[in-house]
């Protein structure tokens, strides 16, 4: 049956049917009415659509334009599809929503779905893939700063211009953008390198001997639990440099480990971090502030080296029946307010993340060098070069002057 007869066919033929010396097949769906066409590309793929018929006259005259407009559109190195931005950037956030359905936890993949709500969506979702221009790419970096009311940190500049990437990268995958078009992405503009703030030794001193009492003194049950768990949180950040909350708080007793290097015993802490899993050591009176919480928790074990013994699968900062704060944020800042330790030399709000900071500058000032320092933190070598290296000739001042 040739091609002219089939336009005058009064009956459908359910089986697929060969057009132009097979290059072409009409076919249908299972439960489907109207009849669907594929053919392979120039590039080895295949491509199929709709006729938007159920007539087999019809979507055979609409199958062929089908296929002749592709062609041409290859010829002329443009894409055979278009869908908006909004649409591809909706299964993104179908894969983010699921990962968080799975782990309410990931906090990464919450910021993300934020993120393409907030910000990517909204401004770029009724432009075609293809029609996203430079001058588009520019007005989006003057609307984001209209939204936020600054200019945004790299840190979350890079975020944007990460997931704006993915859904270039989904809509090449799927064939929108041709091999030789360049879509054109979010650049990120550098901050200004600042010194992170950090506490000196005589603050952390001071505030080391200050929680032994303030412990102790909460309102009520609930208020001194907070206390003494924020107690042994802070000694661990100070001694470890984890990162505080989703890196810290899900530790496990059975992450912790001995490390032996001859005759001398070092706590070893498995952790998954933003980075990827690693392991950290602790400093050693790290281990006094663990023995304190397992006293505390009233756990079945003598000391820390029975509760590294047992594998015990348990949080580690827990309430002795077993509960877990959703954060130490709240406790962290009434222990800074308290002890007169909540603004910085700058007049900046200390919270946590000072710890951390605490500790590059406290390693950094031991000489500890910064590959080895970056392993320990989970962070990149240029991560510390950036934020640290302005303090490493004032920290060798001594050896420097000779």
């Amino acid at each position: 049956m040739n091609n002219l007869s089939l336009l005058f066919a009064s009956t459908i033929a359910e089986e697929p049917i060969k057009l132009l010396d097979g290059l072409l097949t009409l076919y249908k769906r299972p439960n489907s009415h109207q009849w669907q066409c594929r053919f392979k590309l120039s590039t080895g793929a295949w491509h199929s659509a709709s006729t938007g018929s159920d007539q087999i006259a019809e979507a055979t005259t609409q199958a062929i334009a089908i296929y002749e407009t592709v062609k041409v559109k290859l010829a002329s190195d443009l894409a055979i599809k278009s869908k908006t931005f909004r649409q591809l950037a909706t299964q993104e956030l179908a894969a983010a929503a699921r990962i968080v359905n799975a782990n309410p936890n990931k906090r990464t993949h919450v910021d993300y779905i934020h993120i393409y709500t907030k910000y990517l969506i909204p401004f770029f979702g009724a432009y075609q893939i293809n029609d996203i221009t430079q001058e588009v790419v520019d007005d989006y970096a003057a609307w984001r700063r209209s939204q936020m009311g600054k200019d945004p940190k790299s840190y979350t500049q890079r975020r944007h211009a990460g997931l704006y990437k993915r859904v270039i990268e989904r809509a090449r995958d799927q064939g929108l953008i041709h091999r030789h078009r360049t879509i054109p992405l979010l650049e990120v503009a550098a901050d200004r390198a600042e010194i992170r703030p950090a506490f000196s030794h005589q603050e952390i001193n001071y505030l080391l001997e200050y929680m032994r009492d303030w412990e102790r003194f909460g309102r009520n049950q609930r208020s001194n639990h907070m206390r003494r768990l924020c107690r042994v949180y802070v000694e661990f950040l100070l001694g470890a440099g984890i990162r505080q909350g989703t890196e810290s708080m899900p530790i496990r007793w059975k992450s912790l480990q001995w490390h032996w290097i001859g005759e001398q015993c070092y706590l070893r802490v498995w952790v998954s971090g933003k980075t990827g899993p690693r392991y950290l050591i602790a400093r050693h009176f790290v281990i006094e502030a663990l023995e304190r919480l397992i006293a505390w928790q009233a756990l079945p074990y003598a000391n820390l080296d029975a509760v590294i013994e047992a594998k015990l699968d348990r949080k580690v900062f827990v309430f002795p029946e077993g509960d877990a704060p959703h954060s130490l944020d709240s406790v962290f800042e009434r222990l800074m307010v308290e002890s007169g330790l909540f603004k910085d030399a700058a007049g900046k709000n200390r919270t946590l993340y000072n710890l951390r900071h605490t500790y590059a500058t406290f390693r950094l000032e031991e000489g500890v060098d910064i590959h080895t320092l970056a392993k320990q933190m989970g962070t990149s070598v240029g991560m510390i070069e950036r934020h640290y290296s302005k303090l490493t000739p004032m920290l060798s001042a001594e050896r420097l002057a000779g």
